[in-house]
């Protein structure tokens, strides 16, 4: 899913004008080029193409600058079905790899460890394009700049490109140069509201038009709600929208909202999109009803959809709901731990039997490994002889779920999920024995980190202690690894190199609330005063004074060509709305107005993009606009059983509470046996005894103080 972000058509329509004007229209020899020592694993696998590949750098910017050459931006990841078609059919063709060596000076980029440059080049293509995905090739002046980009070419279709991009350049360039300025303008405009200053009060809001019920009511009309999602096709998960349907259903009791999500969330767990037999996501589906998947599965989908699940299951208690949550972490402790408390980014889509052979089944290939249920598993996951797919193969997909599908077949409810489960496990058995796909074992800390905010939230969920302990794993792998000795973060952690690369906004954002989670659930002071750390950080070295929001790239790296702001929640939420809520949070735990003006700033100069384009492109921020229009509950538990009942309460689905605690008799904050700074306002002279007690705040008044977390629930209740 993409949004322009362009602000006003007149740019827009130059620079469209422009391209249509000026673009309107093999055996592999190895060479060698620049990729063999990169630290990314995508781009060491194309180290062999005939063309004269660089990593992003000065060492290409400088060449293209002294030879006077555009550059050819190429960008894709190592899960990427079509990037690595492309690269077959064009990057390892002798007679493509010359007029890109002869004409350009070519850079190959992994999105995954440079977000930052994909942020601009993906940008350019949507204003040029109206979308954009990889693989993406972009065409750019020797500084950068860009002035054309395109997605997935033919090799005929590349060749002629190639050619009609390189006369331009000689022959148009002043045209060139007038587009690289109107294309850099709307990239670097992130469309926010005006009126709202760095220093706006904390009353300030998003305005009337981004409230939590106009914001549904616009949403509801683009949803499917026959399949679940956004109506047409690609269908992507999209967990921050998703989140905030679940978010106003518990504020307004609105059914039709719970009706929505669960709607996704069961044809989601039913479809192709999710793998039958070992669990996990794949990053998006290509037809309406989920069934046809890309193959490749991301962490960081996973992980944002493993705290929707969790969600969803504290509000249904709907035990198929639990299995999808549960076959989530099967797949990433399967497929992606590192064994040392970090998890690798992907799997790839293809292995040598083409994309997706993996995960598909012939149906005599189910038959033999399965020749007691063939029937019944090929009725259930809606197997054929001819294929679901193609070339006779079955990707394995259901429409009922399995309780519904035994009361239609007359089934023992119990005996079919045992012999499903059976069949799942003699299935994983047999294409244990396949070859598998590649993992790329990039460990990213913002992926890592939205997958602590997932363990935690199925901890909660679930009250498995074993949640809790892959959580705490995580950060105490990432407070190792993915801090630099200057005290800021890096963006990549690998086993057996570590990349020099700085961290982005999304880094420092999605592991503040990670870190947050942590001490919700742990009472330990040493992840909350973690998490001011990183955002006092990020302040430093991310904050924007114009606008009050915060730059994708650090002030002091010279990596970007643009310095974005990105405000958009695509499949994963953006570092401005992650940031913003954090400050809300921290400003509530160290009553702090400082973080709250800020985060209420935030909020307001979102409100015009929110209002216009709603929760479906902006789902985080429709979540903090919910949170803010309600307020927030401060929920204080102190006393020895304190991590014990605030589990128990937490167990509940309660989006608008923020939990703190102790376990020790003064009521300090570091409850969870690691203490830290000075009491939280909070939690000041709240122990009275040796009974632990439950304090339930808001605006700062606190209610009488109870021990019974039923009670406790029953009073939360009556706040909403």
């Amino acid at each position: 899913m993409s949004k322009s972000l362009l602000s006003g058509a007149g740019a827009k329509g130059l620079a469209l004008c422009l391209c249509l004007q000026l673009f309107c229209g093999g055996c592999r020899e190895n060479h060698g080029n620049h990729l063999s020592g990169a630290t990314s694993p995508y781009l060491r696998g194309q180290a062999g193409d005939p063309v004269d590949w660089y990593e992003w750098g000065e060492e290409a910017l400088a060449r293209a600058k002294k030879e006077d050459k555009p550059l050819l931006v190429s960008i894709g990841f190592s899960a990427c079905h079509w990037c690595h078609v492309m690269e077959r059919e064009s990057f390892t063709d002798s007679s493509v790899a010359r007029i890109m060596n002869e004409r350009f000076v070519c850079i190959k980029v992994d999105r995954e460890e440079r977000p930052d440059v994909d942020q601009v080049y993906s940008t350019a293509c949507q204003l040029i394009t109206g979308s954009a995905g990889w693989p993406l090739n972009a065409f750019a002046l020797p500084d950068g700049k860009p002035f054309f980009a395109g997605t997935y070419y033919s090799t005929a279709g590349w060749k002629n490109l190639l050619l009609k991009i390189s006369d331009a350049y000689r022959d148009q360039r002043s045209k060139v140069e007038l587009q690289a300025r109107a294309l850099a303008n709307g990239v670097a405009e992130p469309g926010l509201s005006s009126g709202a200053g760095a220093d706006s009060s904390a009353g300030a809001g998003p305005g009337p038009g981004a409230g939590p019920e106009p914001l549904f009511r616009g949403l509801y009309g683009k949803m499917d709600l026959s399949h679940g999602g956004l109506q047409g096709t690609p269908k992507f998960p999209n967990p921050s929208m998703l989140s905030f349907v679940l978010q106003y259903y518990f504020a307004s009791k609105d059914t039709r909202a719970l009706d929505a999500a669960m709607i996704s969330l069961t044809n989601m767990a039913l479809g192709g999109i999710y793998d039958q037999v070992g669990g996990g996501f794949a990053r998006f589906a290509t037809d309406s009803s989920w069934h046809i998947p890309h193959f490749e599965k991301m962490l960081g989908d996973n992980a944002a959809l493993l705290s929707v699940y969790a969600h969803a299951y504290q509000i249904t208690r709907d035990p198929f709901i639990k299995d999808i949550l549960q076959g989530i972490m099967a797949f990433t402790e399967r497929d992606l731990a590192n064994g040392s408390g970090g998890y690798f980014s992907s799997v790839d889509a293809d292995t040598k039997a083409g994309e997706g052979a993996y995960y598909s089944w012939t149906a005599e290939e189910l038959r033999k490994e399965l020749p007691d249920e063939y029937g019944l598993v090929a009725d259930y996951f809606q197997v054929s002889a001819e294929g679901n797919w193609k070339d006779g193969r079955n990707i394995l997909f259901a429409d009922q779920t399995p309780v519904a599908f035994a009361r239609s077949r007359h089934l023992d409810e119990a005996t079919l999920s045992a012999k499903l489960n059976a069949a799942r496990k003699r299935l994983l058995s047999a294409r244990e024995r396949r070859e598998k796909p590649l993992v790329d074992k990039k460990i990213l800390t913002s992926w890592n980190a939205l997958l602590i905010c997932g363990y935690l939230d199925a901890y909660a969920a679930t009250g498995e202690a074993g949640c809790l302990r892959s959580a705490v794993g995580i950060g105490r792998f990432l407070e190792t690894h993915a801090w630099q000795a200057d005290g800021g973060l890096r963006h990549v952690v690998r086993e057996e190199r570590v990349s020099s690369g700085e961290a982005f906004l999304e880094d420092y954002a999605y592991l503040a609330e990670a870190c947050l989670r942590l001490y919700e659930l742990t009472f330990s002071r040493h992840w909350l005063d973690l998490a001011k750390r990183l955002a006092d950080r990020a302040i430093s070295e991310f904050h924007d004074p114009v606008s009050g929001m915060f730059f994708f790239t650090a002030g002091r790296s010279d990596s970007a060509v643009i310095r974005q702001i990105g405000i958009i929640d695509n499949n994963l939420p953006s570092g401005n709305a992650v940031m913003a809520e954090v400050l809300y949070k921290l400003g509530h735990y160290f009553d702090d107005a400082h973080y709250l003006d800020r985060s209420a700033n935030m909020l307001a100069r979102v409100g015009v993009p929110l209002s216009r384009d709603g929760a479906a492109f902006y789902g985080r921020w429709a979540c903090l606009a919910g949170l803010s229009a309600h307020g927030v509950n401060e929920v204080a538990v102190v006393g020895q059983d304190a991590l014990a009942k605030g589990l128990a309460l937490q167990k509940a689905y309660l989006p608008f509470c923020l939990f703190m605690g102790s376990t020790s008799s003064g009521g300090s904050g570091g409850g969870g046996g690691s203490g830290g700074g000075d009491e939280l306002p909070l939690l000041r002279g709240r122990s009275q005894g040796d009974e632990t007690l439950i304090y339930i705040c808001t605006n700062k008044v606190c209610q009488r103080p109870i021990a019974d977390t039923v009670a406790a629930l029953d009073q939360l209740s009556r706040r909403h």
